[in-house]
């Protein structure tokens, strides 16, 4: 196994990918000790109950203290508040990484910080609609992209950090990518802002049918509505933040968004089932692709067994 690459990681906000990230530190032997802090102490505490970290913090200036590594895995609704903190409490020479899934903001907050403090804004392109650290797996970011949007600094120093969090992501099973924040902004806004603001929509509209029964949406949800409904099961708080904090992101794709259902709705009133099945070719094709690129599974029915799991 190779060497260390930290010797004490405080990860900040024990939830389903900060739990993960520890676990899969441990297990790649890139860090020597983890200390865990929530603004929930109860979920710190579990996470040191459960072994994802040796100890649990009281608060941030306790998990931050002599830590190399720290990892913002908190709403980035807290980013300001977060990088206050760091800029108090983080040791000289540390590197801070988040795993946020807009990257703007964060860029705008850690830019602020002092200059001996590393901020490299990291986004794993991976998740479970589960949270807290019982749901946090060492395997989460095997063969996934992580994204990383590096601060606008040319100094020695901090291109040495973002080397190093790249060899991080590397070692716990991620592909790497580099990304200007802006353009990850749009592109996410595309490919999971969107798709969830869609699901939540849908979930809520199905709820205001007042001539369906909650009985039936239940009973009659086994195709396309039940895999909304995962994508819904997600932390709230968590995707409120995100739509806040991408705002312009997502108002764009939503317009775009607005004029292709305006379409579908066009065809479908007039009978134009040639545009419907050009739409709906061009969805199945990139379906393909998606698991030709190994980011989803063929197999029937999205690998579930038979009883839907």
């Amino acid at each position: 196994m190779a060497d260390p690459l930290f010797e004490r990681a405080a990860i900040v906000g024990a939830g389903l990918i900060g739990a993960s990230l520890a676990r899969a530190l441990r297990k790649a032997g890139a860090v020597k000790s983890l200390i865990a802090y929530d603004k929930d102490p109860a979920a710190a505490a579990r996470a040191k109950e459960i072994g994802v970290v040796d100890e649990a913090a009281k608060d941030f200036a306790a998990a931050a203290a002599n830590a190399d590594l720290i990892v913002i895995a908190a709403p980035v609704g807290a980013i300001d508040a977060l990088c206050r903190d760091v800029n108090d409490h983080a040791r000289d020479g540390a590197l801070v990484i988040d795993v946020g899934s807009v990257k703007g903001a964060v860029a705008e907050a850690a830019a602020q910080l002092r200059a001996d403090i590393a901020f490299v804004p990291c986004h794993p392109v991976a998740g479970t609609e589960q949270s807290g650290p019982d749901a946090g797996f060492a395997e989460l970011f095997d063969d996934r992209w992580c994204i990383i949007t590096p601060l606008d600094r040319q100094d020695d120093a901090y291109k040495a950090a973002v080397d190093k969090a790249r060899t991080l992501w590397e070692r716990v099973g991620a592909h790497v990518e580099f990304m200007d924040p802006a353009h990850h902004d749009l592109a996410l806004a595309v490919t999971s802002h969107l798709p969830h603001l869609i699901a939540f929509t849908l979930v809520g509209a199905a709820d205001d049918v007042e001539s369906v029964a909650q009985a039936e949406v239940v009973k009659y949800s086994a195709g396309g509505f039940r895999d909304f409904t995962r994508i819904a099961a997600s932390d709230p708080v968590m995707w409120r933040d995100v739509f806040l904090k991408n705002r312009e992101a997502v108002l764009e794709v939503l317009g775009r968004f607005s004029e292709e259902l305006a379409v579908m709705q066009r065809a479908i009133r007039w009978g134009d089932g040639e545009a419907l099945e050009k739409a709906f070719t061009r969805g199945r094709s990139l379906r393909r692709a998606i698991v030709e690129a190994g980011q989803e599974t063929a197999k029937p029915n999205f690998g579930r067994d038979k009883k839907g799991h």
